[in-house]
């Protein structure tokens, strides 16, 4: 039986963002957030809040509205939603659609990430020395040290 640690590596392991279909798939997900962004702009802000872009497929523009009302008042700016999507894709829409569905959670600020502690550092050094893999064992000390630096700037 061959050991992990000299196992020959053939195919190295991608970054899921580096796999065509993710990257493809991530790519359209910022170019359709950008065109909400875009067209929800000069919305009131009131029924900004309430609807997002949801898709813009075969020249139709669908949006979601949280409630049969605001899905009525936004259909009152679809000529001007329509015209300012076709400038902003360049695409040829010319369907319209909204949806009454629960929008999709806006995702909260970006937290602020708590720093590991000392006692976080000498557990992943003790945990460290006792793996026999070395790749892993390097792992834990790069995360052992940047647990050390971080705890060290903090008491400056």
């Amino acid at each position: 039986m061959q050991s992990s640690s000299k196992r020959p590596r053939s195919n190295p392991a991608k970054k899921i963002a580096e796999c065509d279909p993710v990257a493809a798939l991530a790519q359209r997900a910022r170019a359709l957030d950008a065109l909400d962004r875009k067209l929800r702009q000069p919305l009131p802000d009131a029924l900004r809040r309430q609807c997002r872009l949801a898709d813009v497929r075969a020249g139709r523009l669908v949006f979601l509205a949280s409630s049969s009302v605001w899905a009525s008042k936004l259909r009152f700016y679809q000529t001007a939603l329509l015209a300012e999507a076709r400038v902003a894709s360049g695409l040829q829409i010319e369907k319209f659609a909204v949806k009454v569905a629960p929008l999709p959670p806006v995702p909260p600020e970006q937290t602020r990430r708590k720093p590991l502690s000392y006692a976080a550092a000498e557990h992943l050094k003790t945990a460290a020395h006792s793996l026999v893999d070395p790749e892993l064992r390097a792992a834990y000390l790069r995360l052992a040290s940047l647990a050390e630096a971080s705890f060290s700037s903090r008491r400056k």
